[in-house]
């Protein structure tokens, strides 16, 4: 390097002029808050990237396949089918559906009961990781078995009491219809005027009775007295769940712990889960009301991100099947893979192997696109604000080195005349801009970190009703810090080209004349 390093290391220290001193002061620490809070902000935007990606894994699985149908019973043979994919690590069926779960006077409503196999999901979820109270034990009740799916009789095709008595009137009615038509033709033919529909006609089976003529109403009026008490019949229990004995019994739920606290509910206590769309029918003639059933909490989990912690809620796959009345068939099959950043090419190779038109399948990206690409877009544009800052410290860095040429101009020309080439002058002022992004990069990375651990210890709180996450998270990555030092230095060094070309172009001449 020689002597351009040393002179430009004695103009950063002039003493002649304080103004060439504190101006390479103020561009140094222009550069250094520039770098500390595009660092500190990328570790912060990292870390709800990470944290985001790190709590949707916890309780969702790597990929998914699903049916283009309404049921899903041969869900068994798919499985045997997807495990034998290389990269899958873990298979395991599922079943989910919007809920209403009430407990005393409290209801939570748009509540996902999801159904799991208790024995396979722990290879697919961390959701055993995630409980805080209770256990996964009595998930699934001993000697449970795959439901069946009920007879119905639109279902076997056989008929019923208000079918056939819809049919038997239809028929006869049709039947007095093309009679009453057939003797109108007859009459025509004949020359005669048609007969109306009372003159002559059947009588139709089964026909409503005229209405009554007179005074209908009873002696004394139309009064009704209620019973002073509506108590149901001893035998009758309306509640389950005031029965220790019929609480014991119950199928077993795992519930987030923001809901639990929503509800107040604890370990053991019977909470009510209801369908507003499940036992619905109006087929048939027929109406079912909403379906109900009552469970035990026996766990509570804590994934750290409340829109789970306040809307999930785990029972057993055959209890959720049986909830549903639909028989043995499930919403789908989850996946385990070993890198989850190679997720997207397992998924394709899945859906070669069931390439037929009927499943489909999605991976943990596909399933969270919309909040990934925010979480991106936003580290994007919050990283490309803070880099200006970078960018006005640069610009004192130019301004400072202007300043230094202006002083420099005689020892600059004294220099060029005692032989020194336009690229030492050149290098001079590069060395100098150089050092001054040097200093301030790493003194900017030094306090960036330093402000990512006092975040990362004070824990900053956040709402989670806003952000999902209760405290501030912060990922410190050596390759994004390596990156914005790389950046800061670039940057620095092409702001001191225009500068010491300025002074490389000096002639002695100019310098050495008198001002």
């Amino acid at each position: 390097m020689g002597y351009p390093l040393t002179i430009a290391i004695r103009y950063l220290a002039s003493k002649k002029r304080a103004f060439v001193s504190v101006g390479t002061l103020f561009s140094t620490l222009g550069v250094t808050l520039g770098v500390a809070a595009l660092s500190i902000v990328m570790s912060v935007t990292g870390g709800f990237k990470e944290q985001f990606r790190e709590k949707v894994l916890g309780v969702n699985a790597h990929v998914l396949v699903l049916k283009y149908s309404l049921e899903f019973r041969e869900y068994r043979e798919v499985m045997k089918k997807v495990e034998k994919v290389p990269g899958v690590t873990g298979v395991a069926p599922f079943i989910i559906n919007p809920m209403m779960v009430t407990h005393g006077d409290r209801t939570a409503t748009g509540v996902l009961l999801k159904g799991v196999d208790p024995d396979l999901m722990p290879k697919v979820l961390d959701l055993p990781k995630h409980i805080v109270g209770g256990s996964m034990e009595g998930l699934r009740k001993p000697g449970a078995k795959p439901p069946e799916k009920p007879n119905t009789p639109a279902a076997n095709g056989t008929s019923s009491p208000l079918r056939d008595l819809q049919q038997r009137d239809a028929g006869s009615f049709l039947d007095v219809i093309e009679d009453q038509i057939r003797r109108d033709r007859d009459a025509l033919d004949a020359g005669a005027a048609p007969a109306t529909l009372d003159a002559g006609a059947p009588a139709v089976a089964n026909a409503v009775p005229p209405a009554p003529a007179g005074d209908t109403t009873p002696d004394g009026g139309f009064t009704s007295k209620l019973p002073d008490d509506d108590d149901l019949p001893a035998s009758v229990d309306p509640d389950p769940c005031k029965s220790p004995e019929q609480v014991a019994a119950l199928p077993g739920l795992i519930i987030g712990k923001s809901l639990s606290t929503q509800l107040a509910v604890t370990i053991g206590d019977c909470v009510q889960i209801t369908s507003p769309m499940v036992g619905m029918s109006f087929g048939g003639s027929s109406q079912k009301p909403p379906i109900a059933k009552q469970f035990r909490v026996i766990a509570v989990f804590e994934a750290g991100f409340d829109q789970y912690d306040s809307k999930l809620v785990y029972t057993d796959l055959y209890e959720a099947e049986a909830f549903y009345e639909n028989g043995d068939s499930v919403t789908g099959v989850e996946m385990k893979v070993d890198d989850i950043d190679h997720a997207r090419e397992i998924a394709a190779n899945i859906d070669k192997v069931l390439a037929n038109g009927v499943y489909h399948t999605m991976d943990w990206q596909e399933l969270n696109h919309g909040l990934f690409t925010a979480l991106l877009i936003q580290q994007i544009g919050m990283s490309f604000v803070l880099a200006l800052i970078i960018v006005v410290a640069a610009f004192t860095v130019v301004a400072t080195l202007i300043m230094v040429v202006l002083d420099k101009r005689k020892e600059i020309a004294l220099l060029k005349a005692l032989g020194a080439k336009d690229s030492a002058i050149l290098r001079i002022f590069l060395y100098q801009g150089g050092i001054t992004g040097f200093v301030g990069t790493s003194l900017g990375l030094a306090l960036g970190f330093l402000g990512c651990k006092g975040l990362g210890a004070y824990a900053f709180p956040l709402d989670p009703k806003v952000y999902f996450i209760s405290k501030l998270p912060v990922e410190v990555r050596p390759t994004e810090f390596l990156i914005t030092g790389g950046i800061a230095i670039v940057i620095c060094l092409l702001a001191t080209i225009l500068p010491a070309l300025y002074a490389a172009w000096l002639r002695p001449s100019d310098g050495l004349r008198s001002d």
